[in-house]
């Protein structure tokens, strides 16, 4: 039990005055128990300040704990049993829990970000696109019209569900992720600006991407969205640049002809494996995450999801991503062309 600095205080007093601990516990002052404590540890030490807990005491010192340090910097990749069978050695007796837990004191997270291999030639063609337009503003970016496609998977775009659970609940329905052995997927095709979302359309199961009917998405889903956000600024000084990847698909000739034939200039050539240069990706994070929260059961379910929850993406997300921009190509170029943060 703890106890304030004045009864401390009256409990002594009363002892100095010739009270005996029983004395001072029939005045009820505070239990009997804490009473004989703090009579006793003021006897030891003079002091009515209450003793700090010991608590349970540290298996490893600051020394020790910088080597764990060390350690695990030279190995990224040396697990925390790993970890504890290295410490033994250097003396300390710790379990792998208790090594994660040294390390996240440290700063160390242990998971490690999923992010595309960057050949010398992504890194090269990265740092050549962010030099050309290290200088734009979010002005400038606004004026792009971001497209990509994706998939998303029936029981979850993520593959894993979290929840907060009692004890005995793990296999309550309302705990449980469904899975399937071969989950639906479903392929779309979107566009973005500054302005807002644009196009969104869900493709064929099994259709190849080629030119042709890559030609066919853009005729029947990017136009109208340059008209509805763009309109005549599209054939004016100020158009709008329409950006996609190198997919083989869009490099093809006929569809760069078929561009410039519909007055679309394209951004520079988009460098390989650059996923956190395209806004276009945080939204389909977004937009799975949408998707998820309402259990889709069927494909049916998920299509009207999926167009349901793009139509409901706000322009002020759409704004705050292509915002993002400069200072994704700030990152990369001060990361020598590595991965950024987005």
């Amino acid at each position: 039990m703890v106890t304030c600095k004045e009864t401390r205080a009256a409990i002594i007093a009363l002892l100095k005055k010739g009270f005996t601990g029983k004395d001072i516990a029939a005045n009820k002052i505070a239990p009997k128990s804490t009473i004989y404590r703090i009579i006793k540890n003021f006897k030891e030490s003079g002091s009515i300040v209450a003793k700090k807990a010991s608590g349970r005491p540290r298996k490893s010192s600051k020394r020790q704990d910088r080597l764990l340090k060390l350690t695990q910097l030279r190995d990224l990749g040396t697990t925390s049993t790993e970890l504890a069978q290295e410490w033994q050695q250097a003396g300390v007796s710790a379990s792998a829990r208790t090594v994660r837990r040294r390390l996240l004191e440290d700063g160390l997270v242990l998971k490690a970000a999923k992010k595309p291999l960057l050949s010398r030639k992504n890194i090269r063609d990265r740092l050549i696109f962010c030099k050309r337009y290290r200088d734009w503003t979010a002005d400038d970016w606004g004026k792009v019209i971001f497209s990509d496609e994706s998939p998303f998977r029936l029981f979850g775009a993520s593959g894993k569900k979290l929840v907060r659970r009692r004890q005995g609940e793990r296999y309550h329905q309302s705990c449980v992720m469904p899975t399937v052995k071969h989950p639906e997927t479903i392929h779309v095709w979107g566009c973005f600006s500054a302005k807002g979302v644009g196009s969104l359309t869900i493709l064929p199961k099994n259709a190849a991407m080629n030119k042709e009917f890559y030609q066919h998405i853009l005729r029947e889903q990017l136009l109208p969205t340059i008209r509805e956000q763009f309109g005549d600024e599209q054939f004016g000084d100020e158009r709008c640049l329409f950006q996609h990847d190198g997919a083989p698909c869009h490099k093809a000739k006929l569809i760069t002809k078929w561009l410039g034939e519909q007055n679309i200039d394209i951004l520079g050539l988009w460098p390989g494996n650059s996923p956190d240069l395209n806004p276009i990706e945080n939204l389909w994070s977004i937009l799975k995450r949408q998707v998820d929260k309402q259990n889709p059961t069927n494909s049916d379910n998920l299509q009207a999801l999926i167009m349901q929850e793009w139509a409901a993406i706000s322009q002020d997300v759409a704004q705050k991503l292509i915002d993002s921009m400069p200072g994704r190509i700030a990152e990369v170029l001060e990361k020598k062309g590595q991965h950024c943060k987005y």
